[in-house]
């Protein structure tokens, strides 16, 4: 593997960075001197987090725009806030994601696993494609899971309204990750943009914590025995953001740094076309 290289100049937009990985990988970002924007959705929790990776950092090109990436008027509104303050972008981390061991729907209606997990990257992606081309080469990267090997797409239901089941919903929104970026990388052929997708690894964050009943001492006591650190589970986005070694690579899967296979599923066109279709009309682009 060849080492990050600086990046002074570039322009990166982390989603999900107020705590565990997202926070990590931002903060790697600006210490290898990027401009790097943050998304959040607490305004007191963005600005205290902007002013940690500042200080830890001494970069002071760190800053945060405001969103709940399960909203897709919020993700218009925050896309076009970025536009408006950033004249190019270098850098798409799609990394903000939860758990919901209830099922519960967005403010748009849609199961929020889905809409946050997937649909999230899908329309925030799409509306900042713009600025990616015009500021190429440029890169997308988008955090899955090893876990989406447990998973099918069931396109009958998608929304998981008949029978929900938490870690199944995650499951098959990890699996969408994979697909959407292999899809992406197919559509942004010869445009300079490329897009990988990665597993960090069991990490030791507060996901799942937003859920009633699961004891943070209990989470605590399986993250120190299993869950590797924040820091060391973002090196391989920042590897994909930074490297000169993935100049030019899209349509991969990486966990560790290497380009692995992901599941059987993931390389079925069909399947990919269809659920960018259907994530279309479901963010209505």
């Amino acid at each position: 593997m060849t080492a990050s290289q600086p990046m002074t100049g570039k322009v990166c937009l982390v989603t999900g960075a107020t705590s565990g990985l997202g926070q990590a990988t931002a903060h790697a970002l600006a210490r290898l001197d990027a401009t790097v924007a943050i998304v959040g959705r607490n305004l007191e929790k963005s600005a205290a987090t902007v002013a940690q990776i500042k200080k830890l950092s001494g970069n002071p090109n760190v800053d945060f725009l405001l969103a709940d990436l399960s909203s897709q008027a919020a993700i218009h509104q925050m896309a076009q806030q970025f536009k408006e303050r950033y004249r190019r972008l270098d850098i798409l981390i799609n990394n903000a994601g939860a758990v919901f061991m209830q099922r519960r729907e967005s403010v748009d209606g849609i199961e929020m696993t889905f809409a946050l997990n997937h649909l999230g990257y899908f329309l925030l992606t799409n509306l900042l494609l713009d600025v990616l081309k015009a500021s190429a080469p440029t890169r997308i990267v988008n955090t899955s899971s090893e876990l989406h090997r447990k998973a099918h797409l069931d396109f009958g239901d998608l929304q998981n309204a008949r029978r929900y089941r938490g870690m199944n919903a995650y499951h098959q929104s990890k699996l969408a990750n994979v697909l959407f970026t292999y899809e992406l990388a197919r559509r942004l052929g010869g445009t300079g943009v490329t897009t990988n997708v990665l597993s960090p690894g069991l990490v030791a964050t507060n996901l799942g914590m937003n859920n009633r009943g699961l004891s943070p001492l209990m989470k605590r006591l399986v993250d120190r025995m299993m869950g590797i650190s924040p820091e060391e589970g973002a090196r391989t986005g920042v590897y994909l953001a930074s490297s000169p070694t993935v100049e030019g690579v899209t349509g991969k899967y990486f966990v560790k740094q290497e380009a692995i296979p992901s599941s059987p599923e993931t390389y079925d066109e069909a399947i990919a076309a269809r659920l960018w279709k259907v994530s279309a009309e479901l963010s209505e682009l």
